[in-house]
């Protein structure tokens, strides 16, 4: 993807709350977790719409299939490069204990 891609596909997470439920999979692009939606228990605002936070690692970067984005680990890990400095907490392991 191009740069231009993944900073609109960076949109989709915060106040991500409805498509993130709406979605079958989700990810993270900090850690690399890949996990269904009600696994989430913590969500960032005050106000709707909620950001969601990784249950794995605690950050504001998840995604929901529901955007129409790939939830798969190479698609994480462009993601995780472009907003984490190249590579920072990546954890792919994490992600298939994660997958429901």
């Amino acid at each position: 993807m191009t740069t231009l891609d993944l900073d609109a596909a960076d949109e989709h997470s915060t106040r991500n709350r409805l498509e993130v439920l709406a979605s079958e999979r989700c990810g993270c692009f900090c850690c690399g977790a890949i996990f269904a939606p009600d696994a989430i228990w913590n969500w960032l605002d005050t106000t709707d719409p909620h950001t969601a936070f990784c249950p794995q690692c605690g950050i504001n970067a998840v995604l929901g299939d529901a955007s129409g984005l790939p939830i798969t680990l190479d698609f994480l890990r462009e993601m995780n490069v472009r907003w984490f400095d190249e590579g920072t907490l990546w954890e792919p392991h994490d992600a298939a204990e994660a997958t429901p």
